[in-house]
């Protein structure tokens, strides 16, 4: 029910045109170690991870720069005040103050506009040579979802205790109250705002009669609740909130996702959150997903993103499995077919196992390095196309990794495509009696193929492809299938040129398994 509804929300895709205004782009440079770095936000939702120091809540508090509220302070939401300096007039110790550039892209109602901001001796603002322009307007909400543990401001709270005067009294509306009993597991009669002056409380009261004040709320239900009663009834706002994960359960994490978008869509906000959990990560579109890391150099990067499968071992979720990582479908489909084999023969449940696809091979030594750094590097095995071979990848991925990780070779020396259709030829009497097809038929749609593509222009790599999809929609099956049967079958085979791959990859599921 909640992946359907998913789906559903997912739609906001073609959202983003229609919204009178997008934060498109945000460009850091000089700003807390950050050099050269933009950021592109293409989903009105999007989610910042990555590992500590990488600069997550820089970008979002840099995006905090962007608008202009129409109820702000001079001082509030510009970039003096949310990236201040330590800098007293009587001690020697002073943060260093650099050159920092913070330059924008937006979408408005007049049409797309770009604003900078630029710190020398102090911070100056200007339009990139249009004249008479204004920074865009905008209603903001900046918010970090914090315990109330703090003593100071735990003390703050109390003291209204202590004040004479009545409290004053503030009902959430309905559509506040709705949105946090959407996220949370259980449902309230009513929620009051108690405030005297600047300091505010809430208090909850439960259908079933408990009352209690916020100083009585779990951590995430009081997260939930003031994030309710301060956005549930915005329109058309940025909305940016820092570690959304802070005290909630992971299913409460992916209830408040996807509410999060549903509200997004119904009233125009555009979201931007970080996180350190895997669960908001996957509750949003792969082009939502802004990854930061950090190079070899150390600078702060904008990574590619990436499948599941190295996403889950960035977030310490691929401990109980043997991950191979490939480079395509076709490989995907093949590595499937050769398990198909090996695993019921080597004693090792299926689900032991994943395959994975990735950018390619010349992404892999990266990846390793990121593996390592995350203490994921032992439960991986990396698959490489034959036509990688003698390019010097395997080297790299193991001096990547720190050291002697399974890094293997599909057959032949060109695409893995060109291998399927090579032995599709050679082994059609197998194939054909695996697809429960008449070896004529099958004969007769190789050749069709093969004349169809006789004198087409293109690698290798490029006409098998082509070949192997035609001849797939042959029997109205999916290439996939077709990788996998032949994988299968191959690996059977005492003779084929796939046993070296098989041997190899058998050996490291033993080796795996005895860990």
């Amino acid at each position: 029910m909640v992946e359907r509804r998913f789906s559903n929300v997912w739609q906001l895709q073609g959202r983003k045109p229609h919204m009178p205004h997008f934060l498109n782009e945000v460009y850091l440079d000089g700003i807390r170690g950050i050099e050269d770095l933009r950021i592109i936000f293409d989903y009105p939702v999007s989610v910042i991870a990555g590992g500590n120091a990488t600069g997550k809540s820089t970008v979002l508090f840099a995006a905090a720069c962007a608008y202009k509220p129409p109820d702000a302070g001079p001082k509030d939401y510009v970039p003096s005040t949310l990236f201040p300096d330590f800098r007293p007039r009587q001690s020697r110790r002073q943060d260093h103050r650099d050159e920092v550039l913070l330059r924008f892209e937006y979408s408005t109602p007049g049409g797309r506009q770009s604003m900078q901001w630029k710190r020398g001796k102090g911070w100056n603002r200007s339009f990139l040579g249009r004249k008479h322009a204004r920074q865009p307007e905008r209603s903001l909400y900046l918010r970090t979802l914090s315990n109330l543990s703090n003593p100071s401001e735990v003390r703050g709270v109390l003291s209204m205790s202590r004040v004479k005067a009545a409290l004053e009294e503030t009902p959430l509306t309905a559509s506040q109250v709705k949105f946090a009993q959407q996220v949370l597991p259980f449902r309230y009669s009513r929620v009051i705002d108690l405030a005297s002056g600047k300091k505010k409380l809430l208090f909850a009261t439960r259908e079933r009669g408990a009352e209690y004040s916020e100083l009585h709320m779990a951590a995430g239900e009081r997260a939930i609740l003031r994030l309710s009663q301060e956005i549930a009834q915005l329109r058309g706002a940025l909305v940016l909130i820092d570690e959304i994960e802070a005290g909630l359960h992971p299913w409460v994490q992916q209830l408040l996702m996807l509410h999060l978008q549903e509200l997004a869509l119904r009233r125009d906000l555009q979201i931007i959150v970080t996180t350190h959990s895997p669960v908001v990560l996957d509750a949003v579109p792969l082009n939502a997903r802004i990854f930061l890391d950090r190079n070899e150099a150390g600078r702060v990067v904008v990574r590619p993103p990436f499948t599941d499968l190295v996403q889950d071992a960035l977030y310490g979720r691929a401990n109980d499995t043997l991950n191979v990582l490939c480079e395509d479908d076709a490989a995907e489909a093949i590595l499937h077919g050769v398990l198909d084999s090996l695993l019921p023969r080597a004693q090792i449940r299926s689900g032991a196992v994943r395959i994975g696809r990735d950018t390619g091979a010349t992404e892999f030594p990266t990846h390793a390095a990121a593996f390592r750094k995350f203490g994921q590097i032992e439960n991986f095995v990396f698959v490489l196309d034959g036509d990688a071979k003698g390019r010097g990848i395997r080297h790299r991925i193991r001096e990547r990794a720190g050291m002697d990780v399974p890094v293997l070779y599909l057959p032949g020396r060109e695409a893995p495509e060109v291998w399927l259709w090579q032995t599709l030829l050679a082994q059609a009497d197998e194939v054909s009696n695996a697809l429960g097809i008449d070896i004529g038929e099958l004969g007769q749609a190789i050749a069709q193929t093969d004349a169809v593509y006789a004198s087409a222009g293109g690698s290798p790599s490029e006409i098998a492809k082509e070949k192997l999809y035609e001849f797939s929609q042959w029997f109205s099956r999916e290439p996939a299938d077709i990788c996998r049967l032949v994988g299968r079958l191959e690996a059977a085979r005492d003779d084929s040129d796939i046993q070296p791959l098989v041997e190899e990859l058998e050996t490291t599921l033993h080796a795996w398994r005895s860990l």
